[in-house]
């Protein structure tokens, strides 16, 4: 039986539907080898796969956060010794750096900007022939309602620089299509590209500006459009207090899976 503590956690609104959209996907199998990257402190999935593949198995989380892989030794303990944790960038992974079955990352592929189709050829050497890769992150589209919402406000106000600014960080986002053509560019193989709406509820005012799935992410990006911290905060909260004009507001969780050819 699971151990209760590998299981995904069901108080996670965010990492845990992106992780079953990946677990879905997944084919995995006692004994395998398998790389989690952008893995973070509560390791969701690293975790639970790792009770899937069991001892005669191997599993590797990596993050680029020392204080994150911390975490993730600490929650671990002296439980599963066949997981490990590495604090590594996965767009600069050494070239001696092995091969595995699988390759995972659960809401990784917004990390791997700005060189996104270079970042995964790069994970893709590194799975082995007859491997599968999984990957889930928010696509194109993710809160469309509220980047335009903003992008209406920052018109509104003639902020030219702001809205030029925003408007790159949204194109900078992959599609699915988009992605799709980079695995086939790849060569790989029974490519599966999936989107599936996550609707965020919120409140307003603060509720919404300090929300928690938004404020550690996707807020700090459109506050990051503009240089005067003081006009960022009066522009996000006249938003804030007009939630009514662009709620539901959706994510769509993207799931891509592809195989590598055999040889």
């Amino acid at each position: 039986m699971m151990n209760e503590s590998w299981a995904l956690p069901f108080n996670d609104p965010w990492s845990t539907p992106f992780a079953e959209s990946l677990l879905s996907q997944l084919d995995v199998q006692a004994g395998l080898s398998l790389l989690d990257v952008a893995c973070g402190g509560a390791g969701i999935p690293a975790f639970y796969l790792a009770e899937q593949i069991g001892p005669s198995g191997r599993v590797l989380g990596i993050d680029l956060s020392p204080g994150q892989i911390a975490r993730a030794r600490a929650r671990k303990g002296k439980a599963l010794p066949w997981l490990t944790f590495a604090c590594m960038d996965v767009r600069a992974l050494p070239p001696d750096f092995p091969s595995f079955d699988r390759i995972t990352g659960n809401l990784s592929f917004m990390f791997f900007r700005p060189k996104r189709f270079e970042a995964l050829q790069n994970l893709i050497a590194h799975l082995k022939p007859g491997g599968q890769i999984v990957l889930t992150f928010p696509s194109l589209g993710t809160f469309d309602s509220l980047w335009q919402r903003i992008d209406r406000e920052m018109a509104d106000r003639q902020l030219v620089r702001e809205r030029r600014a925003l408007a790159d960080y949204i194109a900078e986002r992959p599609s699915a299509q988009e992605v799709k053509e980079w695995l086939e560019a790849l060569r790989m193989e029974n490519i599966v590209v999936q989107e599936d709406p996550l609707e965020i509820p919120t409140g307003s005012g603060p509720a919404f500006l300090y929300h928690p799935l938004l404020r550690g992410g996707f807020l700090e990006d459109a506050y990051e459009c503009f240089e005067d911290p003081v006009l960022a905060n009066e522009v996000m909260t006249t938003v804030s207090n007009d939630i009514d004009s662009f709620l539901p507001l959706f994510a769509l969780r993207c799931t891509l899976s592809a195989w590598k050819a055999q040889g």
